[in-house]
């Protein structure tokens, strides 16, 4: 004769039954490490489409190589580390977002941008601040992906009270050609102080 298990105890099995068989709940994977391949120039922390939707004003475009081969050509005789610079160039992404009199609403979405770098395995090299920096009253870091002595990417995160900038560049370039390509193609402006002592090594 066979005997039945107890009504709780059958329950307490297909109970256990049941979660067995559920999915284990999702989660996302980090972004993947730039150790190796080349800089993916439209890709963007997600919290910076956070902060994009509470934008007042939000300006993004990318400049290819063609673009900025062009751009060169026409860059004057006088300056010709930085045409050098350009022309090792493989394209520039930038992301300029401008916020209302409250300011940036939300800081920890800006932090977040600066902890997505951390976990694709980028080299933080500078961070500015005050009123005294190249941002005025506000906030520079860059981060870098190196190749050998050289920098196959960088990306550029300037915070000021009213505005967050993006940019992402991608070529051949060396620490010097970087601090060459401030302020242009809406790169912005920051302390050259540790590219320069990474040039001499």
């Amino acid at each position: 004769m066979v005997r039945l298990a107890s009504p709780v105890l059958f329950a307490s099995l297909l109970s256990a039954g049941a979660m067995a068989q559920q999915p284990a709940p999702y989660e996302p994977s980090p972004p993947p490490a730039y150790s190796s391949g080349p800089v993916v120039l439209d890709w963007t922390p997600p919290a910076l489409a956070q902060l994009g939707a509470l934008a007042a004003v939000k300006n993004s475009f990318t400049l290819d190589r063609n673009m900025l081969n062009a751009a060169a050509s026409t860059w004057p005789d006088t300056d010709e580390p930085t045409r050098q610079a350009i022309n090792r160039l493989e394209g520039v992404s930038v992301h300029l977002l401008r916020f209302g009199a409250a300011g940036v609403p939300d800081e920890g979405a800006v932090n977040s941008i600066r902890e997505a770098y951390h976990l694709r395995g980028w080299k933080h090299l500078v961070t500015t601040q005050g009123s005294g920096g190249p941002v005025h009253d506000g906030t520079t870091d860059v981060w870098v992906v190196m190749d050998g002595v050289n920098v196959r990417g960088a990306v550029v995160l300037a915070e000021t009270p009213k505005s967050v900038t993006l940019v992402t560049v991608a070529g051949n370039l060396s620490p010097v050609d970087l601090l060459h390509l401030r302020g242009h193609f809406g790169i912005p402006r920051f302390d050259g102080d540790e590219m320069q002592n990474r040039s001499r090594r």
